[in-house]
């Protein structure tokens, strides 16, 4: 069956990526749960997803590099230094400062995520990207968000106001994070292969619960985020330069570029929304959607 994708689909996708995937609201869920919701040849594109061969693979692999790439130019100064620290580290075999321990905090926390995605990305895929399975995990995802948020409020002497530079947030998070919290936190964000629990969302949480307030937390699960992110559209790339990218990719192109503008606004909206509010809205608007989708699809 040959699936079509019109620029204007592509571009409403792309910018639905580039959101979605950095909110704590799952984009792998509203990839599913929207074109459900709305029908049409987008619905038969996206649930096509389930299948061995998708063409709509094709289409997430471009946004998910333009979703990195946004976090990579926002975030370009940390990333240099991080890619220094790692550097300095294995030259002179031991890891002191700030920027060598957060290298390794990634990559530690990289691990199970990418092991596991590799693993079983495809199976996930084909069993639970369905719009049921897929409203339940975004209602548990709000759950989840709900619960951290009441955790954290008992740990509220480490929430306290701070106004420092991204430098001294960067060491904050390299003194508060264990490597055993890294792999933890790396095994949580596998959670994202279940259509509906969001990665950000659930690296937000961990980070909370480790003491780091809001804007800390955030900023450390873009950091997270950032290769897994683009592992995942590189390890596709095949897919988009293959046949299933056939007929699509000037689509694709144009999905990517609205997903890398809106990946860029949602991650500086979200880093100064939180540095006064909390995660509570998203887990809100994750209940409700998910509550609604249930009943629409049981």
């Amino acid at each position: 069956m040959t699936f079509t994708l019109t620029y204007l689909q592509a571009i409403v996708i792309g910018l639905l990526q580039g959101v979605t995937e950095l909110f704590p609201i799952s984009s792998l869920g509203h990839s599913v749960l929207l074109p459900a919701w709305l029908g049409g040849s987008w619905a038969k594109l996206a649930a096509s997803q389930s299948t061995t061969e998708s063409p709509y693979l094709a289409v997430v692999v471009g946004l998910h590099v333009a979703t990195a790439t946004a976090l990579l130019v926002i975030f370009w100064r940390d990333w240099v230094r991080i890619v220094r620290g790692f550097v300095s580290s294995v030259r002179h075999r031991r890891v002191q400062e700030t920027y060598e321990r957060l290298a390794w905090l990634i990559i530690i926390a990289s691990i199970p995520a990418g092991l596991l995605g590799l693993l079983f990305e495809h199976t996930f895929r084909t069993i639970f990207a369905k719009p049921l399975y897929s409203a339940a995990f975004l209602t548990l995802n709000g759950l989840v968000l709900l619960a951290g948020e009441r955790l954290r409020r008992r740990r509220a002497d480490h929430d306290v106001e701070r106004t420092e530079s991204g430098t001294d947030q960067d060491i904050r998070v390299a003194a508060s994070v264990s490597v055993r919290d890294s792999g933890l936190i790396g095994l949580i964000q596998s959670g994202a292969l279940f259509a509906g629990l969001s990665r950000s969302g659930l690296t937000m949480i961990a980070g909370l619960l480790r003491g780091l307030n809001h804007e800390e937390a955030v900023r450390f699960a873009f950091l997270l985020a950032t290769p897994v992110i683009l592992a995942a559209g590189v390890y596709k790339v095949p897919d988009l330069f293959g046949p299933l990218g056939d007929g699509l990719r000037p689509q694709i192109l144009a999905g990517s570029l609205a997903a890398f503008l809106a990946a860029f606004a949602a991650a500086k909206f979200l880093i100064a929304f939180l540095r006064t509010r909390t995660l509570t809205p998203f887990a809100i608007y994750c209940l409700v959607f998910g509550v609604a989708s249930l009943i629409r699809f049981a």
